[in-house]
């Protein structure tokens, strides 16, 4: 890698879409940012917006068969810009792989060995590893002599102990299908754990956090000085939280229960529970301004918004509960993602009652909006309740860097 070479371009494949971000390493600044959906659709599109020049979003559309044929949309694009793939200032390029198993633990240059062995963990993530497996096959190709880097969405959960990884079942059988409680948005979990303590002012290492990673995807993490002690997402994403579509936390018996009465198969099951479960099965929706606007507007509508609403929050506070005990002592809760950084009412609900563990929302601090990192709590409070906007791309980049210029 070159002196001058301080850019990082962030890939994250799925099935059918590419997202992705340049950036440049030295201030964090973005270049460039897109989207590329409907891959092998007939008719992709991509929208794509040069961060650098403040251009407006160009979006085009056309036939794009495969990630080969979108990566290589992509570098047309950048490379209309000045930001092309063959730059000498590009230093890396960043891959969201989401399950690294207990394999990985950190960021890790890709060879062939690393994507044989993240070839081999694509059972315990059939949607998402084949894609990011894919996009990573296209990006080596297209420059094979730049260091391609895994960051690895479970790598910051596998500081958990065994007691909080460990599921209840025969050891054995556990072991053979390699089935434990691996978590998942370790990207933002840790980005913002560590955003929160310098919002106190202090080092990770100091402070114990409990972060809310809250999008239509949601899950809880305990950090006890940087380190992940438990999260609430186990061998899948679906285990926790009550999420959009997701329903988290439920007795594992309902699925036989459904298979013997209903006659439902095994893929209906999965799909009930992971698309049209959560917030969306109980009300229809699962966007949290829609929901807030059906209880306002109340009548049975809004009642079945409310349920909705409050069967979240329950289980929000079940958690924050739960790892107030795990840590001993909470510094701080975080609040993040699309919805924890900008529901109101939602982070007033969830630390409602919680006064005698310390934790309170000051409802004017609460209610303003910034993209900065902010505390919502009144002086007073014993823990620092906190709104952190995560930053997943930048965490991906930035772990990338620091490997490849080491």
């Amino acid at each position: 890698m070159t002196a001058t070479a301080t850019r990082v371009l962030v890939l994250n494949s799925g099935s059918s879409s590419v997202k992705y971000q340049l950036l440049d390493m030295r201030d964090g600044a973005r270049l460039a940012a897109g989207l590329v959906e409907r891959i092998g659709e007939g008719t992709s599109r991509l929208a794509h917006t040069p961060l650098a020049t403040g251009g407006e979003k160009r979006e085009t559309e056309g036939a794009m068969a495969d990630h080969e044929a979108a990566l290589k949309a992509v570098a047309a694009e950048l490379a209309a810009d000045g930001l092309g793939l063959d730059s000498p200032q590009l230093a890396a390029i960043g891959h969201r792989v989401v399950h690294g198993g207990l394999e990985f633990t950190e960021p890790t240059v890709i060879d062939d060995a690393v994507l044989e062995e993240i070839e081999r963990l694509v059972p315990l993530a059939p949607l998402h590893n084949p894609a990011n497996i894919t996009g990573i096959r296209t990006a080596r190709a297209l420059r094979p002599d730049l260091p391609q880097v895994a960051v690895f969405d479970t790598a910051f959960h596998t500081t958990m102990p065994e007691h909080a990884a460990r599921y209840a079942i025969d050891v054995a059988t556990a072991d053979r299908h390699r089935i434990r409680r691996y978590g998942f948005h370790g990207t933002s979990h840790a980005y913002v754990s560590r955003k929160t303590a310098a919002l106190l002012g202090k080092d990770p290492s100091e402070v114990n956090v409990i972060v809310l990673h809250l999008g239509n995807g949601a899950s809880a993490s305990a950090v006890a000085g940087g380190r992940c002690v438990d999260t609430s997402m186990g061998l899948t994403p679906l285990e926790g939280l009550v999420m959009g579509t997701r329903s988290g936390d439920i007795d594992p018996a309902v699925t036989f229960h459904l298979k013997r009465v209903a006659g439902m198969s095994e893929d209906e099951v999965d799909e009930l529970l992971n698309k049209k479960s959560g917030l969306i099965g109980l009300c229809g929706d699962n966007d949290m301004r829609e929901i807030r606007r059906r209880i306002d507007a109340g009548g049975e509508d809004g009642e079945r918004a409310r349920l909705a609403f409050d069967v979240y929050i329950h289980r929000l506070k079940k958690y924050l509960g739960a790892y107030s005990a795990v840590l001993g002592r909470v510094d701080a809760v975080a609040f993040t993602a699309g919805v924890g950084e900008n529901a109101a009412p939602l982070r007033e609900a969830a630390i409602a009652g919680l006064e005698e563990m310390g934790m309170a929302v000051d409802a004017d601090l609460n209610d303003r909006r910034s993209d900065e990192p902010r505390l919502i709590s009144p002086e007073y409070a014993r823990v620092a309740v906190a709104v952190v906007p995560t930053d997943e791309e930048l965490e991906i980049a930035q772990q990338t860097y620091a490997l490849v210029s080491a």
